[in-house]
């Protein structure tokens, strides 16, 4: 780094970290964190912060978490907290696991709690609503922090196949290329494999538009239509995050990669995604405000949609798919009308962005 010297250059990988979030993901990269440690013989403290004293304690007691990840064993050297400051003492590395509309309030209470040169990672996949910024966008400005300093984690990364220990692999992010590597290192774990990139833009774009997306393949799923239907929205789906990505100043490669078309699939095939969950249960007649109370946790496409299609909009983008999701989402198109709607387009060749 050119600037002062940071905990990327102090030490090979991280070794006191602090995880605000202890819903699925962000207990899981807990998890990754600590079985990277000992595999690479680090002594690494891991303290998540939690809102529910349940879900500390018993994580404290028995080192698990039910509530998220059921069956699922934690190692001993993770604790818990609802104390957020005792959590972010002495940590090097701060990763972020919240709902992305809550960040920006959250990060206003936590700045004066995060230690100076601390590298801070986002796990979170959202564009906040009415300043359509990326996570990474907020976290700079609400923390006062160069971007050198903020990494983002994304990829085919369903929460409870990594906890079982499923081989994967991911995509870390940072302008940084030091530090990117460095929080690379933190988190290589026997069955966690993560790459590295500077395209923060691409990786965080593919990771918020393919929660849409996965909201159109689970309506489809819902209104029990075949495969060639969803693998028509997730292929066209792909080309609108990528038209959204290069209007950004994002890479096209990246969108042929983990954090684009891998995390694509991975989400609007598998069961566990809480957006393919979300679209099916749309797609099976019940309303939003049905599906938002069946739900456990945050679907982010449902929160993240408008903005996407509002910044698409600004951009001069064109996203149907996402635009018909929207569409649904606000009660002015029926699920019966979302496949024809995007059926009825204007020909045109395939390659045009």
């Amino acid at each position: 780094m050119t600037a002062e010297p940071s905990a990327a250059e102090a030490t090979d990988s991280a070794t006191s970290v602090a995880v605000l979030g202890a819903g699925s993901w962000g207990t899981t990269f807990a998890k990754v964190l600590a079985d990277a440690a000992t595999a690479s013989g680090v002594e690494r403290s891991i303290r998540l912060w939690g809102r529910r004293a349940a879900v500390v304690d018993q994580i404290n007691g028995e080192h698990r978490n039910e509530q998220y990840l059921k069956g699922i064993a934690l190692p001993a050297s993770i604790t818990a907290s609802t104390d957020v400051a005792e959590v972010l003492d002495g940590a090097d590395l701060v990763v972020l696991a919240v709902p992305a509309q809550t960040l920006r309030l959250q990060l206003r209470e936590w700045k004066d709690l995060i230690g100076p040169g601390v590298l801070v990672v986002s796990l979170m996949k959202g564009l906040e609503l009415h300043s359509d910024a990326r996570m990474s966008e907020v976290i700079c400005e609400e923390l006062d922090i160069p971007a050198e300093r903020v990494a983002v984690v994304s990829g085919p990364n369903l929460a409870m196949e990594i906890a079982r220990e499923e081989p994967t692999a991911s995509v870390v992010a940072c302008s940084d290329a030091a530090a990117a590597g460095w929080m690379a290192r933190s988190c290589t774990a026997p069955y966690f494999r993560p790459y590295t990139t500077a395209d923060v833009v691409g990786v965080e774009i593919g990771g918020i538009v393919k929660n849409i997306i996965a909201l159109a393949v689970g309506i489809c799923e819902g209104k029990q239509m075949g495969d060639n239907t969803k693998a028509s929205v997730i292929t066209r789906g792909l080309a609108e995050t990528s038209r959204l990505t290069l209007a950004l100043g994002g890479e096209a490669r990246t969108m042929a990669g983990l954090a684009g078309l891998g995390d694509l699939v991975a989400t609007c095939s598998s069961a566990l995604s809480r957006n393919h969950t979300a679209g099916r249960l749309l797609g099976t007649g019940l309303s939003l405000e049905q599906v938002t109370a069946e739900m456990t946790q945050t679907a982010e496409g449902i929160k993240s949609a408008q903005a996407v299609h509002e910044l698409a909009g600004k951009l001069g983008v064109e996203m149907p798919i996402t635009a018909a999701v929207v569409a649904v989402l606000a009660g002015k198109l029926s699920v019966d009308e979302l496949g024809p709607r995007l059926l009825s387009r204007d020909l045109k060749s395939e390659g045009d962005y």
